[in-house]
């Protein structure tokens, strides 16, 4: 079927409050001109009764007018104006709707507190997991708060999606990362790509995953059992628990060190530590192993642990942990 014929049978109208049979005679009347009603109704297939008990309908909705003179004849508004006026009458219904839902929403309010259904909501399945965070942070206008911990619903490894989520520009992001989070390959990269878009990321304890939008909505998961922790999310809304899960972010904030992971075009050749040993430090106070660091980064586990080796030399760090919280204390990894 070609271009033409598609749009010939496609509902062109439909959002805008015109139903089949009226744009299927606004269309008719556009193509055939100037026309009584029976020549509309031959034209649409249906009766000069029928169409005549449309008129008013389609006269409301700015699609047709009568012209002058007897016979009845009908002429078609003209489609730029006429799709003016349809979307004009939608916002203006839109306007009303928002203001009855603030009216509503104040009715609600003034009740003894909300409703326990109204707090908590429950999303089920990995796909819906997924979907329901990112409507989270893409209707985020003021700040995402995160805690970062494996598994994660959203695939960090969609470059498509990445692109598409950074192109947003949305809400500005603060992150806590545990010492598990860099462990899922690929995730180092991604948190490199997300602190150079403007993410505030620190290195901290991660008692379970999370996410605030605005600090109106949270998500988080509705099972303890890691294997199950993005099959089924719990949603909250404006709430004590709520207000309980933004404070748990910020004390966690307040105790958390800066994570610096910069590309190497980013660090004068005199400065130190130099990625990616300012990498393998952020990664020490996560507080991974060797292997795990040497996955992420792409490296040897035997040249991880020289590096490691040299910079704890370097810091005057008794272990390996000892290294990177000193790293964090030196402000080495801001």
């Amino acid at each position: 079927m070609s271009e033409r014929g598609e749009m010939a049978q496609r509902r062109l109208l439909e959002g805008l409050g015109v139903s089949v049979t009226e744009e299927s005679a606004y269309r008719a009347l556009l193509r055939h001109g100037p026309a009584t009603l029976s020549e509309l109704a031959a034209e649409t297939g249906s009766s000069a009764a029928a169409i005549r008990r449309m008129l008013p309908r389609l006269e409301d909705l700015g699609l047709i007018s009568r012209v002058a003179g007897r016979p009845l004849r009908l002429i078609a508004t003209p489609p730029n104006i006429a799709i003016d006026i349809l979307v004009a009458r939608r916002q203006e219904e839109i306007t009303h709707s928002r203001a009855a839902a603030a009216l509503l929403a104040t009715e609600v309010a003034e009740r003894n507190g909300p409703n326990p259904e109204e707090v908590l909501e429950v999303v089920s399945g990995r796909d819906a997991v997924a979907r329901r965070y990112l409507q989270l942070e893409r209707n985020a206008t003021r700040e995402m708060l995160v805690l970062v911990h494996p598994p994660y619903a959203v695939d960090i490894s969609d470059d498509r999606e990445n692109r598409q989520r950074a192109a947003r520009k949305g809400a500005p992001t603060r992150g806590i990362y545990g010492p598990q989070a860099f462990e899922h390959p690929g995730m180092l990269a991604h948190t490199r790509r997300a602190i150079a878009d403007g993410e505030q990321a620190r290195l901290g304890q991660v008692p379970v995953k999370l996410a605030i939008a605005d600090a109106r909505t949270a998500i988080l998961p509705l099972v303890s059992d890691e294997d199950q922790a993005v099959e089924s999310a719990l949603v909250v809304h404006p709430s004590a628990l709520l207000d309980a899960l933004v404070g748990l972010f910020e004390t966690l904030w307040r105790a958390a060190v800066p994570l610096r992971l910069t590309g190497e075009d980013t660090l004068e050749p005199e400065t130190w530590p130099q990625t990616p040993d300012a990498e393998v430090l952020a990664l020490l106070a996560a507080g991974m192993k060797d292997d795990a660091i040497a996955r992420q980064l792409g490296l040897s586990p035997r040249t991880v642990q020289r590096r490691v080796q040299v910079l704890s030399e370097r810091l005057g760090a008794r272990t390996r942990f000892h290294a990177g919280f000193l790293a964090a204390q030196q402000h080495l990894l801001e």
